[in-house]
């Protein structure tokens, strides 16, 4: 009696191996880096904007390590646009529209991930 016999070749069998470990190893970074940033940062911040026309929307702030924190969106009428990973705390916020005119302003203290509507009320 013969019995087949299945090999692979030792490269292949490495590389099998090789691609297991690096799917493990890119899991284990995603799930250490997603709690290592939630402690301090907001994933997402979107702001969408239901006027007629395109407003900028500033936001002014510190994070924890006390950095002065400044940015800057502009948002087209009907459009979205959002900042990744903005650092928890609280800011100061301000919608202005083309004109240069303030819309709206405030504070707002972001911990979590966001979507603000800018509307008229």
């Amino acid at each position: 009696m013969i019995f087949p016999i299945i090999s692979f070749s030792q490269s292949d069998f490495e590389k099998t191996i090789q691609a297991g470990s690096v799917i493990i190893n890119g899991l284990n970074f995603l799930k250490s880096n997603k709690t290592a940033s939630n402690n301090k940062m907001v994933l997402m911040l979107c702001v969408k904007n239901k006027l007629e026309e395109k407003v900028t929307f500033k936001i002014i702030g510190k994070d924890l390590d006390d950095n002065d924190i400044k940015k800057d969106l502009v948002i087209q009428n009907d459009g979205k646009e959002c900042f990744l990973e903005i650092p928890k705390g609280i800011y100061t916020y301000e919608v202005l529209l083309s004109n240069k005119d303030t819309f709206k302003k405030g504070e707002y203290k972001f911990d979590d991930d966001i979507t603000i509507i800018i509307k008229k009320e």
